[in-house]
Order: structure tokens, then sequence, then C-alpha cells
């Protein structure tokens, strides 16, 4: 059993994405967590992450600006507290639309996540040196 955890946001080390862009894991392998992965990734204007899915389920909720989601073809706006359920396997990006930082908290419904990118077909592990962020909006 995993022991309680308390976690201060500000002490937190950021995971660099790329082109301005920074994950804060906050729970999961990083820590013995064996159940999910949560933690918060940070965007400035203009940036995403290219189109890809994941090996399970994921809910991410818009924690600070506003912005895009895609998920299987169907584009949507996102903003403050707007949440959604993407099964294993659909294909999906969020965008930052707008024209301050967007902040989005992810779940996962596991420790082992795992994104593919749908350009390339290449299957890196979440948050591992090769898993980016691009500044492409088209991506």
């Amino acid at each position: 059993m995993v022991d309680v955890k308390y976690l201060e946001f500000a002490k937190q080390t950021p995971i660099s994405r790329g082109n301005g862009a920074e994950s804060y894991p906050l729970v999961g392998k990083i820590d013995g967590t064996d159940a999910f992965t949560a933690g918060i990734s940070s965007f400035p204007p203009g940036l995403n992450v290219p189109m890809h899915s994941h090996n399970v389920e994921e809910m991410v909720t818009v924690l600070e600006g506003s912005g895009e989601c895609v998920i299987d073809g169907i584009v949507r706006p996102v903003k403050l507290w707007d949440t959604t359920f993407i099964p294993p396997g659909i294909v999906h990006c969020f965008r930052n639309t707008g024209t301050g930082t967007m902040k989005i908290m992810w779940v996962y419904a596991t420790t082992n996540v795992t994104r593919t990118f749908a350009e390339t077909g290449i299957t890196v592990e979440h948050l591992s040196g090769e898993d980016l962020v691009s500044s492409n909006p088209t991506d």
C-alpha cells in the first residue's frame, strides 16, 4: 500500500516538453502509485501536442486559459473547467488557441501510459524525452 502524500505544487520540478511547454507529474510511477497517473501541463499560446492516442483512458480538465480539443476528428472549444474523457486508442490533441497560457490537468487510468503519434505511428512512454509538443497548430 502506498502512503498518503501531500504535494505542494510550487515545489514540484517541471519536465520540459519543448517549445516552452512544461509538465508537472503529480502522482504515478514517480511516487509508487499503482492505480493511476496524474499531472498538469502548461502550454504557451500557439502550442499543442501533436495528434496522438494513448493505451489507456484519459481525463483532461482545463485549469487555465482556453483553446480547442480535437477528439476523433471533432474540434471543440475548451475553456476553464471544461473536461473531456478520451477512451484508449482515440486520436486527439489539445491546442492553445488563446492569448495566454493554457494549463490542463490529465489523469490516466494506469501508471503505464504510452502515447502513439498519429502521423508517424511511433509509440513513446508518456513524459519521456521523446514525448514532445509542437508549435504547429495543424499537428
